[in-house]
């Protein structure tokens, strides 16, 4: 259980917590249901992507017993990354303040969900929270060691291609200002998976945003199939390694004379 205990902060800002979801019908009304009673303040959109086993009409079986809880319904398997941009945009269109993104799966704990929140709030810099497997104080449980050496791995390249401070880019556990998203071109997002968490981080990180993460305790998933496939994999590779060999050139360009070493070269 988070220490904040599922209290509401005093002037909490209007919060939204996207939720994608494909063939989540055996996790989603755990997962919402402890989400409510950790963040009650909190909205939940579910972001369903035509899920054959019924998840879309289980989760709008869940709105009409609780107004909190809205449904995008969406044409077809479409994707991670096209979820939580169309999750974003319905946000921003009706004046939240903070976004966040959770998984279905229980792999993310919704009784943490308040220290993402308390960590936006205490700081009006941070533009962007991540639930950080790989800081002090996170954890994994149920993984098996090639997929912690997947993940640890992955996180390395991208500090070391894209020069971020950020000890778990891939993690999918967030806390988004609105402000910030409204300044990034959310519809050029194209990234899927692991790669969608790298660019938004990326893009923050471009845009001037302060990124700050808190210890989370990851689990892996008890129920339902993962998504994770070599696809996603080949992509996060290619476009990390893309925006690294970009990001060098923008940085030796603005060492030759008359160069410019603007935000984008950080």
């Amino acid at each position: 259980m988070s220490a904040n205990d599922g209290a509401r902060p005093g002037d909490a800002p209007r919060t939204l917590v996207v939720v994608p979801t494909y063939n989540e019908s055996l996790t989603l009304p755990g997962t919402v249901g402890r989400l409510r009673a950790a963040a009650p303040w909190a909205d939940v959109l579910v972001v369903d992507d035509g899920s054959p086993d019924g998840t879309g009409r289980l989760a709008e079986e869940m709105g009409e017993a609780d107004p909190a809880i809205h449904v995008l319904h969406r044409e077809g398997k479409q994707g991670l990354g096209t979820a939580y941009v169309a999750g974003f945009g319905w946000a921003l269109e009706r004046g939240y303040e903070i976004i966040c993104e959770m998984d279905a799966d229980g792999s993310h704990r919704p009784e943490q969900m308040p220290d993402l929140l308390a960590r936006i709030s205490a700081d009006p810099r941070v533009d962007l929270v991540i639930g950080s497997r790989w800081v002090p104080g996170g954890e994994v449980e149920n993984w098996p060691l090639h997929r912690e050496v997947l993940s640890r791995g992955a996180n390395l390249y991208t500090r070391v291609m894209l020069g971020m401070p950020v000890g778990d880019a891939t993690a999918g556990f967030r806390a988004f200002r609105a402000e910030m998203l409204e300044k990034l071109d959310l519809p050029s997002v194209s990234s899927q998976g692991y790669c969608f968490q790298v660019d938004m981080t990326r893009r923050v990180v471009e845009a001037g945003g302060k990124v700050a993460e808190v210890p989370i305790t990851f689990v892996e998933r008890e129920a339902g199939v993962s998504k994770m496939s070599r696809n996603i994999i080949v992509e996060a590779l290619g476009k990390v390694t893309v925006w690294g060999v970009q990001k060098r050139g923008r940085q030796l360009r603005g060492l030759l004379p008359g160069g410019s070493t603007g935000a984008s070269a950080r």
